[in-house]
């Protein structure tokens, strides 16, 4: 070999030894990879959920209305029209699901009520609620304005009563559907008398001839029976669904002087708008009553629009007649998860005849309202309604349908 072939090689082997090796790199992560990389991260970081504190006393609030819970508020008038009612119960659990609630309430002007229930709510593999009721209530300024649609506000008088009372109610949905039947027997007895207050009393501008049952102490048995369909998730609170059924009642006076029967009938339905960010909510109802051979309705026994959960501004028993209509709408809008804003309109009106159940002459007022509530009730309603009588706020702890 010669000295230029061995230099030419020397050469070549310097240069191949001189080039550095490069590392290899790692070949690119997968996408699997890299979703569970950047999941691990997530999860390191997570912190548990802090509501707020308008949330956090709105749970409360929820909780201690809807749960189990031994001492509870219980904001239930004695009578409409009572006005702002504070009030407390004891509930205790006699078994599994049942359950014992001793509650009572009572009103700055007077009105008082105190109860105990007994609820069974799942009977029948979970298709029938059971609830027994016995108690005594006392109103003392219930408002009472004339008979018929032509009442004026400046007729006002007032009346008082007191009435012990004990119920039963079973309510059975076969296999748990909207299908509802219920079934109730009450026992009471109702002694009407004067009103307390700065208003005349009834009795001062009426007699018991001019006004049927002025002063009257009635026994009642009342029975009733309903069927409807009800697709709400909770009557107490609902964006979708509704109900719809007709109720016979029999008022039995045991002294045959009073007796009389009733059929309400009671369409409702929430349409959802926008994932029910909206709802569209509309209600009618009909009530008409019928006297027994040779007996009269006492005047504080008959339908009536007015009041908080009906025409929202007129007081409570502004209207009273032999039969009655009502037709409300409502466009609630969710604030958020504790909190709807609606606004509402209600029409209606009392008759002597249900020939006269018609369109014509309707009440109605419009307003403005704030609810909060749970998934499952409405503690706290608040209305603000304008009709020919003027303004009225409606503070109320229940949905008005």
């Amino acid at each position: 070999m010669s000295a230029r072939r061995v230099a030419c090689y020397a050469s070549l082997i310097t240069l191949i030894v001189s080039v550095p090796v490069r590392a290899q790199e790692p070949e690119p992560a997968t996408r699997t990879a890299l979703l569970e990389r950047e999941q691990a991260r997530k999860a390191a970081e997570l912190k548990p959920y802090v509501p707020g504190t308008a949330e956090r006393y709105l749970n409360r609030a929820e909780t201690m209305l809807v749960s189990g819970m031994h001492w509870h508020p219980f904001f239930e008038s004695a009578y409409s029209g009572g006005g702002f009612t504070l009030g407390a119960g004891y509930r205790r659990y006699v078994g599994s699901y049942n359950t014992v609630d001793v509650r009572g309430s009572l009103t700055p002007s007077g009105y008082k009520r105190i109860e105990g229930e007994f609820l069974a709510p799942r009977l029948f593999n979970r298709q029938g609620v059971l609830s027994v009721v016995g108690g005594w209530r006392e109103a003392t300024q219930v408002g009472f304005y004339g008979i018929g649609p032509a009442t004026a506000v400046e007729n006002k008088t007032v009346y008082g009563f007191t009435q012990p009372y004990g119920r039963a109610d079973l309510t059975f949905r076969p296999g748990r559907g909207p299908f509802l039947i219920r079934g109730g027997v009450e026992a009471s007895r109702w002694e009407q008398g004067p009103g307390s207050g700065n208003t005349q009393s009834v009795e001062e501008v009426y007699t018991p001839d001019s006004l049927t049952g002025l002063g009257a102490a009635v026994t009642y048995l009342h029975s009733q029976a309903t069927a409807g369909f009800d697709s709400r998730p909770s009557p107490g609170y609902a964006r979708r669904g509704g109900f719809y059924g007709v109720t016979f009642h029999d008022f039995s006076d045991t002294d045959s002087g009073y007796g009389f029967t009733q059929v309400d009938y009671e369409a409702l339905q929430h349409l959802p708008v926008l994932r029910e960010t909206w709802v569209l909510s509309f209600r009618g109802a009909v009530s008409t009553t019928q006297a027994k051979s040779d007996q009269a309705i006492p005047f504080f026994m008959l339908p009536s629009v007015g009041g908080g959960s009906s025409l929202r501004a007129y007081s409570s028993w502004r209207f009273r007649d032999r039969h009655m209509l009502e037709l409300q709408g409502e466009w609630r809008i969710m604030v958020n998860s504790y909190i709807d804003t609606a606004v509402f309109y209600d029409a209606g009106k009392v008759v002597a005849d249900t020939s006269d159940l018609d369109l014509k002459a309707l009440k109605h007022d419009a307003g403005f309202g704030f609810r909060f509530h749970g998934p499952f009730s409405t503690p706290l309603r608040i209305d603000l309604a304008k009709g020919s009588d003027g303004f009225h706020i409606v503070w109320a702890a229940s949905a008005v349908f």
